[in-house]
């Protein structure tokens, strides 16, 4: 997005903000392209969560099996048209690390999360159309399953279950010490570069990514800690967040708890793989999981919500996969 010329941020613009077209779009596509195909009862897989936990690295890891369908930066601006983006990207295929600066390296051909354009409507709609919408998707990759990383997408598990019966959430979860300061750094990075460039503000909005930056949006209100530039802040709603999320899905058989720092164990990442029958990831591909791994930090905390937070981590950490 950093890149884009003029033309590009326009169309991005024009598309991405015009929810009118995007469905229109959409309903043309159902007419070319929709085949009903029996894909209900498939293993889709769904990860969701807090941002800087994982997510991507799981979904370029599974991504990488070849097995999974799943949008990707060529589908963009087009996101609730797939097949219709074949056409309008013709541009070059160059890789490049993304704005994070976290060494994950993207091209055009690479997936992302970007369904939430289809999400973000109402809850009739979604029942109606999420499945014509995933068949135009696995249509345009050709494929039978599809892969989502879409960390909003927690807040919806039971309808999508209903929908989907067979479909498995993916839902890591980090140090939370080694997390927030990871969202701290992120928050404070995308700040700036968003007051440099108000297309990545734009863009971001867009895509209902807020999870940091100049229009961040809490994911629970903030109860001793509002200050988004110290790391309490970002400690208490960890908390809030895992505590909420536990107590909801982790009875349920079909959301899986993942521990991010486990990740960099072969046994254990191929456990994971084991879970979803793919047996086609190459044990180099555990290069995803490489940045996840302890960093030292220097800030002050507050003792009483680290304690709370950590103790919910060891919950986890001794009761999960």
């Amino acid at each position: 997005m950093q890149n884009y010329n003029y033309i590009q941020k326009f169309l991005h613009d024009l598309v991405l903000s015009n929810k009118f077209l995007n469905k229109s779009l959409f309903e043309l596509e159902k007419i070319f392209y929709l085949k009903n195909s029996p894909i209900k009862n498939q293993s889709h897989i769904f990860i969701s969560g807090l941002p800087r936990s994982g997510t991507t690295s799981l979904l370029n890891f599974i991504y990488s099996s070849n097995e999974y369908a799943s949008l990707t930066y060529d589908n963009l601006p087009f996101i609730l048209s797939p097949n219709f983006s074949k056409f309008f990207n013709r541009k070059k295929i160059i890789k490049k690390e993304r704005l994070h600066a976290d060494g994950i390296i993207y091209d055009l051909n690479s997936p992302e999360a970007l369904d939430e354009i289809f999400f973000h409507n109402d809850k009739e709609f979604i029942k109606s159309e999420l499945l014509s919408y995933i068949q135009l998707i696995l249509l345009s990759k050709n494929k039978v399953k599809y892969l989502s990383k879409n960390n909003l997408n927690y807040k919806r598990i039971d309808l999508i279950s209903s929908i989907l019966p067979n479909s498995i959430f993916l839902i890591p979860i980090r140090d939370p010490l080694q997390h927030s300061y990871s969202l701290l750094n992120q928050h404070l990075r995308f700040s700036e570069l968003q007051k440099k460039d108000d297309f990545i503000r734009r863009y971001m909005n867009y895509l209902f990514h807020n999870e940091f930056g100049l229009n961040h949006k809490p994911w629970n209100q903030p109860l001793n800690f509002s200050d988004l530039n110290k790391i309490d802040y970002w400690l208490e709603q960890w908390f809030m967040f895992y505590q909420n999320i536990s107590k909801c899905y982790q009875s349920y058989n079909n959301c899986l708890f993942i521990i991010y720092e486990k990740l960099t164990n072969p046994n254990y990442s191929q456990m994971l793989l084991k879970k979803f029958n793919l047996n086609k990831i190459e044990n180099n591909n555990l290069n995803y999981f490489k940045n996840c791994n302890k960093e030292k930090i220097n800030v002050k905390f507050d003792e009483n919500i680290y304690k709370k937070a950590v103790d919910l981590y060891k919950k986890f950490y001794n009761n999960m996969i």
